[in-house]
């Protein structure tokens, strides 16, 4: 219990004992013990025991002491306190003198801030270096691609040649000697009018450099459409992988439909980017170009769904569902325009025989997988791997401040499925006409389109601030190795230069001669011999002298029976049962005799021009 008795220290007249007092005897520890024993008396307790003064000169009472540290709280409370004591603070220790720091000398020169991201963002110093970067690969672009040698091609020569006489038939109302618009890939009055000017001027090296620029066109508008849809980085990878694939170095030399048409897909793709933000109507201006590309090369319109699906979705964040109207815009300029053509363009049978309807092969669906796999799989995984990291993230760690402001995973994802999955077209086509044909130069439509995600790829692959740039490099280095050494074995023509210079003293323009990819020397000779002249190894049919009709090879070994060409040229592997017959028809035939060997050496091995002529 706590005791609830006050001490009285006062007398009744309000005066503290010996105040007015002058005994020299008394002290407040007398008066203190006689006031404490009259008033804390307890009728059931003892008096308590009297205090004493401890050695310290404390109070100690009933067992309980008072200490202060500051002396002028002892002074005022001791007097009333019994148990007070007076105990002195140690000093502070005084504090000890620290030297101050010396500053550290100002260097003589001091780097400008950089940028945290200077490459991920769109300034001027970035666009400067993403272009001089781009020159360089497009300077190595045009050196793999021109150290590219060999005479013409088959397909080469029979495009420069209708375009010869295309153009005749233009200024002048000459006939054309075939029917061009029947198989040809492409318009014949489009491409095929180009080169003919051109080689008129240039020769056929001249209508191969045209090739060169349209490839480098195509992959400068790569650079341009990946830098608006994402930074100046990825657009470098994207050029840089897109320029060493084996169909870009090997098309950049090859004067045929196909370059033409990458370049104007390219064309029509940047807009489709460029005109994202702008109002709805300017994605009208990617439809010719579009267009264009379907009729140069009629392959290409295997792409224009692609083209339609990326308007919507560069225009879908900004404009959400609005975005719709755009495509159905970009696809109703798109048919007004094929429409056009068709009716200014007449009969397009080329369409169906080389594109829609074309005869199927005997090739394997494995082989063709593997094929496409190795002239394009680099390309096509890293596009893999840029569509999964732009799905999980739109940034880069580098760039924290944009995390919160890019596009939103649906989008993300349905880019990366659009312009990834657009690179498996040729080859699913292809599978399902069950033939190689033309497989090595139509991976690079798909690619163009893959570049992109690609680009991103290779830059998801390096890293923020450039942290492993090795692996980029091993990945352009192994790319353009592979692209290199493909576009050299693809590349690899018979030479036929020993030929047309035996052939020429042995032709004019009265005979009739028979000539395995007899585009070659009716190109080359085009100046002493008519096309019309030149009869083909891919199909006849003949009447022979008795009245009986053949067709096949059946038709090539009557007609040789019969002596009705002046001449024959034979390699061999073009069409080997046409050559077979004939080879065997001018076996002990007395018309024909064997008037040269030309030999030559491709990737595949050695061949042989066989040269008869009519006795």
């Amino acid at each position: 219990m706590t005791d609830q008795r006050t001490p009285v220290w006062a007398d009744d007249q309000g005066q503290w004992p010996g105040a007015q007092s002058q005994d020299p005897s008394w002290s407040y520890e007398q008066s203190y013990e006689q006031s404490y024993e009259q008033q804390y008396a307890y009728q059931a307790h003892p008096a308590p025991q009297q205090g004493e003064v401890t050695d310290t000169g404390s109070w100690r009472f009933d067992g309980r002491t008072s200490s202060y540290s500051d002396q002028q709280t002892y002074d005022t409370f001791a007097p009333y306190d019994p148990y007070a004591t007076y105990t002195a603070a140690e000093p502070a220790p005084a504090p000890v003198p620290v030297a101050p720091e010396p500053e550290p000398e100002r260097p003589g020169y001091v780097l400008p801030p950089v940028p945290e991201s200077s490459w991920a963002v769109d300034t001027g110093r970035s666009r400067l270096l993403g272009r001089l970067v781009l020159l360089c690969v497009l300077l190595i672009q045009a050196g793999l691609s021109l150290r590219l040698r060999g005479t013409a091609f088959e397909d080469e020569a029979l495009y420069v040649l209708a375009g010869h006489y295309e153009i005749g038939n233009i200024l002048h109302g000459t006939p054309v000697p075939g029917d061009f618009e029947g198989y040809f890939s492409g318009y014949p009055k489009l491409y095929p009018v180009l080169a003919a000017m051109v080689d008129s001027v240039a020769g056929l090296a001249g209508v191969r450099i045209v090739s060169l620029v349209f490839m480098l066109g195509a992959t400068s508008l790569l650079y341009a459409m990946t830098r608006r849809m994402f930074d100046v980085r990825a657009a470098i990878g994207a050029a840089a992988l897109f320029s060493v694939i084996q169909s870009t170095v090997f098309l950049g030399n090859f004067a045929t439909f196909d370059a033409a048409a990458i370049f104007f897909l390219a064309l029509s793709a940047w807009i489709v980017v460029r005109t994202g933000r702008a109002p709805i109507v300017a994605v009208v201006l990617a439809a010719p170009p579009a267009v264009l590309a379907f009729a140069t090369k009629y392959a290409a319109g295997l792409y224009l769904p692609t083209l339609l699906v990326l308007a919507v979705l560069t225009a879908y964040r900004h404009r959400g569902l609005r975005a719709l109207a755009r495509g159905v815009l970009f696809g109703g300029a798109m048919g007004a325009l094929l429409g056009a053509g068709y009716l200014f363009a007449g009969s397009l049978g080329g369409i169906s025989q080389t594109t829609t309807n074309r005869a199927k092969g005997a090739d394997t669906a494995a082989q063709l997988l593997e094929h496409s796999a190795q002239w394009g799989g680099l390309m096509f995984l890293t596009a893999v791997g840029g569509s999964i990291a732009y799905a999980i993230r739109p940034h880069m760690g580098e760039m924290p401040w944009l995390e919160q402001v890019g596009p939103g995973r649906f989008r993300r994802i349905a880019l990366g499925v659009l312009l990834t999955g657009t690179a498996l077209l040729a080859p699913a086509y292809q599978i399902h006409l069950q033939t190689e044909v033309s497989l090595f130069k139509h991976v690079g439509f798909g690619l163009l389109f893959a570049g992109p995600m690609a680009g991103l790829g290779i830059s998801r692959l390096v890293g923020p601030h450039f942290r492993h740039p090795q692996l980029g490099i091993m990945l352009y280095v192994l790319t353009l190795v592979f692209g290199m050494v493909q576009a050299q074995q693809n590349y690899s023509f018979p030479d036929s230069r020993e030929m047309t210079s035996v052939l020429r003293p042995m032709v004019d323009r009265k005979g009739s001669y028979l000539a395995e990819e007899h585009e070659v020397p009716a190109y080359y000779l085009r100046d002493v011999t008519g096309y019309a002249q030149w009869q083909s190894t891919f199909g006849m049919d003949y009447t022979d002298k008795k009245g009986k009709r053949y067709s096949g090879p059946e038709a090539y070994a009557a007609a040789v029976k019969d002596a009705k060409f002046d001449l024959i040229v034979l390699r061999g592997t073009v069409t080997p049962d046409v050559d077979t017959a004939v080879t065997d028809a001018l076996r002990g035939n007395p018309h024909y005799r064997l008037a040269a060997v030309t030999r030559f050496t491709t990737s595949k091995g050695d061949g042989a021009y066989r040269i008869w002529v009519k006795r």
